[in-house]
Parts: C-alpha cells; sequence; structure tokens
C-alpha cells in the first residue's frame, strides 16, 4: 500500500510536468496522510486541471462517508469490478503529483520507514481515482485514492506493493483513453526508475512536516538485500 507520500517540488515544476491550465501555487509537502487533502490533475472538458481532494476515497453510493471504509488505496487486481472503483476506473481516473513516497519494512517488532523517490529527481505522477460525494443539502466531497500494485525490484525488498506510476508520455492515456488501454499501464514501475534510503521514524507521526524527514539515516544498514 501508499500510506504516506511527499511533493516537495515547486509549483512551477509540478504545472511543468502535468501541463494543466491553473496557476496554482502551494507549498512543499513532505508526509502527506490519508484524509488529508492532496494535489490531483484530471481531465474536463478536454483540458488538464488541478484540484484538491481528500485522500480517501468516497464512492457517489455512499449513504455516510464517516461510517464507510477509508479507501487510500486501490488495488489494480480486480479494479474493474469492485464496486467502489469500477465506475473511476472508467470515467474518473487522475494524476496525483508525488516527489515521492515512504514505506515500511519489518525489522522483527519495529518497522523502519524508506524514502522511495526518482533517481532523476523531479515530480512523477501516480495513477489515482477520484470521486464527488454529494450529500442531500448539496454539499459537495471530492474524494482521491492511489492505484497499487506489485513491487518492482527496488521497492520489493521494502513492502511487496507500490504505487503505479505513470510515465509522462502515457499521461493523455491514462487521463482520457479507452478503458482497457488505461488499465494496461497498471504495472509496477521500471526498475531503474526509484531510489529508496531509511529515514527517520519520525515520519511515523502526521504532524511532522520538514524536508528533515527526506535525508537518509546514516547509522541504519542500507543494504536492502542483506
Amino acid at each position: 500500500m501508499c500510506g504516506r507520500f511527499a511533493l516537495a517540488a515547486t509549483a512551477e515544476e509540478v504545472a511543468a510536468l502535468f501541463g494543466y491550465l491553473d496557476a496554482e501555487d502551494f507549498p512543499p509537502r513532505y508526509n502527506i496522510a490519508p484524509t488529508q487533502p492532496i494535489a490531483i490533475v484530471r481531465e474536463e472538458h478536454h483540458r488538464r486541471r488541478f484540484a484538491l481532494a481528500r485522500w480517501g476515497l468516497v464512492p457517489a453510493w455512499v449513504e455516510d462517508p464517516k461510517r464507510f471504509q477509508l479507501l487510500i488505496n486501490a488495488r489494480t487486481e480486480g479494479i474493474a469490478t469492485k464496486p467502489a472503483f469500477k465506475n473511476a476506473i472508467r470515467y474518473r481516473r487522475c494524476l496525483v503529483p508525488a516527489s515521492g513516497f515512504y514505506e515500511w519494512r519489518r525489522q522483527g517488532k519495529s518497522k523502519q520507514p524508506f524514502w522511495v523517490k526518482p533517481r532523476d529527481g523531479g515530480p512523477i505522477g501516480f495513477a489515482g481515482l477520484w470521486e464527488t460525494w454529494s450529500d442531500r443539502d448539496g454539499g459537495e466531497i471530492d474524494s482521491a485514492c492511489i492505484i497499487t500494485t506489485s513491487a518492482n525490484a527496488t521497492v520489493l525488498p521494502i513492502h511487496a506493493r507500490m504505487p503505479v506510476t505513470i510515465a509522462p508520455e502515457d499521461f493523455d492515456l491514462w487521463l482520457t483513453g479507452e478503458t482497457d488501454a488505461a488499465m494496461a499501464l497498471l504495472t509496477p514501475a521500471p526498475d531503474d526508475l526509484l531510489e529508496a534510503h531509511p529515514v527517520s521514524d519520525r515520519v511515523n507521526k502526521a504532524d511532522a512536516d520538514d524536508p528533515g524527514l527526506l535525508l537518509p539515516v546514516a547509522d541504519i544498514k542500507t543494504d536492502l538485500f542483506g
């Protein structure tokens, strides 16, 4: 699963990569947690648009979001038939800008957090789904989740799952392509795309949010295959 990620790139870097119309400004965030607002890029009237959505998908048919299971991730396996995702995968796909994500490797009775990021730096796009939930009074909640798949060779020594990353040349296909063609993109990232290093367990606290969270912890063994 993907339970924490970061978006430390500038607004200009994100806009340049994702090509949306909006001139949005936002601060760097180093420890984005479930239920918090996340940036998404979606297609509206044949244009890419920036939006904010709550991290934790709420399908339109849900009666009470407070009693509904928090869906921060959608597994690729069975995504086209599961009630929570089957409409969104056809009509409401989005990209989630990120600088990387955190994952935890179990070590005995404890878990060591790792920061996983692109080797070449810069932002990347996770595959996501979004929905708009409306209450009886007309209030609306935009929400989203991140799609996960089996881990590639880089992430597997840490965790069995990873977010699906969409290459920039496939952004249009993911956002607007036919469902089957878009779903063919839901595969592990190339093994040479990402790198990982251990970080401080301060990231476990959702209120921790500073650049130091991304720094490697020098005294922790970094040989993932050891």
